[in-house]
């Protein structure tokens, strides 16, 4: 059990203590939301760009916006 304490406390002792304001973690995380909102715009309009050429198949919510006539029910 000493030897637990030892390294845990040389641990704590090594690592250099950084002190982080609110300031610098709420603008590192508006730069990490704004990076993470990018990314899913260019996957979003990648995928809208592969719906239109035909290229992946849609799934159910997809068909439904593109093509609504292949829901329609009235002739049953």
């Amino acid at each position: 059990m000493g030897a637990e304490t030892e390294s845990q406390e040389k641990l704590t002792q090594e690592r250099p203590k950084t002190i982080l304001t609110q300031e610098q973690f709420l603008s590192w995380k508006r730069q990490k939301d704004a990076a993470v909102s990018a990314s899913r715009a260019e996957v979003s309009r990648k995928r809208a760009e592969d719906i239109a050429a035909g290229t992946v198949q849609m799934n159910g919510r997809e068909l439904f916006a593109h093509e609504p006539w292949v829901f329609d029910n009235s002739r049953y």
